[in-house]
């Protein structure tokens, strides 16, 4: 497949062709759905909690008699009924962790890149490097792209000057190629990624077949 490689100034330099079975995958959305629901419960820190009636401070003596006082019947102030009582349903610590194998994820970001490239979501750069921070040149440089949108920067490796000239632009996130997630790319409109960046992509998700005897394992 042959996609444009765009410069800093919004032209096209060149074509290169990347893998189809990387960024030409048909799109699995319930295989995304599931990926991307398991990234989102992992980053819960699941550690709210809240007092049961046993766990609050409080005496639970009787407050008063059961009967001939016109009240209705209670028992400690520790009751969830009462103010400053207990919580009957409240949320306790727990684990919201959600594995999934290894082989799914890969085929979820296969998935989103390449409906990402089909939707022309997806744009190459020639090589994305400053000598300097320069917070100007990363805005003048989606400017010329096109890109008004939210917009996720993938390097093949952390770039300093390109993180520190990216994080204070609002709706700008910049990441390595092998730290890509369906989480991060699904939570931007556009994907803009250096040719190096493809090329780790390619590396790293493309589907291998094994040779094992006379069967092929992927």
């Amino acid at each position: 497949m042959q996609v444009p490689v765009y410069n800093l100034s919004g032209k096209v330099v060149k074509n290169i062709e990347v893998s189809d079975a990387v960024f030409g995958a048909p799109f699995n959305e319930s295989l995304v759905h599931q990926v991307l629901v398991s990234q989102q419960a992992n980053q819960r820190q699941g550690t709210s909690d809240t007092k049961t009636r046993g766990e609050v401070a409080g005496s639970s003596k009787k407050l008063y008699r059961q009967k001939h006082t016109g009240e209705a019947r209670a028992g400690t102030r520790r009751s969830p009924l009462r103010r400053g009582g207990g919580i009957i349903f409240g949320p306790h610590p727990r684990d919201y962790r959600q594995d999934i194998p290894r082989k799914m994820r890969r085929l979820a970001i296969r998935s989103v890149l390449s409906a990402k490239l089909s939707d022309g979501e997806l744009k190459i750069m020639e090589d994305l490097k400053f000598e300097e921070p320069k917070t100007r040149q990363i805005v003048q440089g989606l400017t010329a792209l096109g890109i008004a949108s939210t917009v996720l920067i993938v390097t093949a490796e952390p770039e300093e000057n390109v993180i520190k000239s990216a994080r204070n632009v609002p709706g700008v996130k910049t990441m390595p190629a092998n730290l890509l997630s369906v989480l991060d790319m699904l939570s931007s409109k556009m994907l803009l990624m250096t040719e190096t960046a493809v090329r780790q992509a390619e590396r790293l998700w493309e589907q291998k077949l094994v040779q094992r005897g006379d069967h092929a394992s992927v």
